[in-house]
């Protein structure tokens, strides 16, 4: 089994489009685990485009209240302002990711070697706290081996080669490299996640690479729920992911 864990970001940019409280972010978080969801994640930003830090703090409420045994994601840069935020909520796992300040969206993994010093403090302060970490990596083997050095507890494979490869004529060779990543990720006694691009053609693909623990899915899931329908998409994805 593999834990689906809905990015719930891209409410929130509908949300903050409009200057006001709809759609209701909360509202559909509490959908989302009525369609039997085990994890939410969010990914704040330094401009609140979409997550604002108001709303981690009402999602940890809401979970800590009513779902405890719900997963809480936490994505995003470790600055100083990230990482007391992290500490101040708690979440379950916190993954982190390099995104400069003004990036549009994730889009390459961690040079553990370039930053080390940053990522081995976060990750002190993480295990201090007792939350789960997780490092945004690209899918090949030396990245995987770089991170290990700083001991993470999971890698989150960056997987949007796999998805803009998928049903094409690199697909194969794309998805070979994956698996020789996790197989090695998994070598070096580290847990296996995955995110960015997967959708309901492709995810069943990507799971056939062993022991992936979780997987994060937003952008394309609400898109697939504005075409089908929310509780069809998430059904189809619980059933892909053997929960």
């Amino acid at each position: 089994m593999t834990v689906l864990s809905v990015n719930v970001n891209k409410i929130a940019l509908l949300r903050n489009s409009r200057g006001s409280n709809y759609p209701d972010l909360l509202y559909f978080v509490k959908k989302i685990i009525a369609l039997g969801v085990k994890s939410i994640t969010v990914h704040p930003r330094q401009d609140e485009r979409h997550i604002t830090r108001r709303d981690v703090y009402e999602i940890t409420e809401l979970l800590e209240r009513s779902f405890p045994t719900v997963e809480f994601n936490i994505e995003g840069y470790p600055s100083d302002d990230f990482m007391r935020l992290v500490e101040a909520v708690r979440p379950a796992q916190c993954t982190l990711v390099p995104d400069a300040p003004d990036q549009l969206t994730s889009d390459h993994g961690w040079d553990a070697q370039v930053h080390r010093s940053l990522l081995v403090d976060a990750l002190a302060q993480l295990k201090e706290q007792g939350i789960r970490s997780a490092l945004f990596v690209d899918p090949n083997v030396s990245a995987v081996e770089n991170v290990a050095r700083v001991a993470p507890d999971r890698v989150e494979l960056y997987t949007e080669a796999f998805a803009r490869a998928h049903g094409g004529p690199a697909a194969e060779a794309i998805f070979a490299a994956y698996e020789s990543a996790a197989r090695r990720a998994t070598e070096l006694g580290l847990g296996l996640n995955g995110g960015h691009d997967l959708n309901l053609q492709n995810l069943k693909r990507f799971l056939e690479i062993p022991h992936i623990l979780e997987v994060s899915i937003g952008h394309a899931l609400i898109v697939e729920s504005l075409e089908q329908g929310m509780e069809n998409v998430i059904q189809r994805y619980l059933a892909i992911t053997g929960e």
